[in-house]
């Protein structure tokens, strides 16, 4: 689902947006006006959303392990001048 180039921007809003679907889901299933038939279909699609979510999550966690630590947080001796 998930392509090799996919910008960390672009995980985070699929995240976001797939937690925001499950989230009206469990909504939506508590409504007592639901049929039997419906209420499975709602629990067959969230379970697929749920899959998403997860490949979406590991695919965010590897493309984070495998950029290289931001460069304004290596640690350097601070090059220090006393004035007077």
């Amino acid at each position: 689902m998930t392509q090799p180039g996919v910008d960390q921007k672009v995980l985070d809003q699929n995240i976001r947006e797939l937690q925001e679907w499950l989230r009206n889901a469990w909504q939506q299933l508590a409504d007592p006006t639901l049929t039997a038939f419906s209420r499975r279909e709602l629990r067959n699609q969230m379970k697929q959303c749920n899959a998403d979510l997860r490949m979406q999550l590991q695919a965010a966690s590897r493309h984070m392990l495998s950029q290289p630590a931001a460069a304004g947080k290596t640690f350097a001796k601070p090059e220090l001048r006393i004035l007077a």
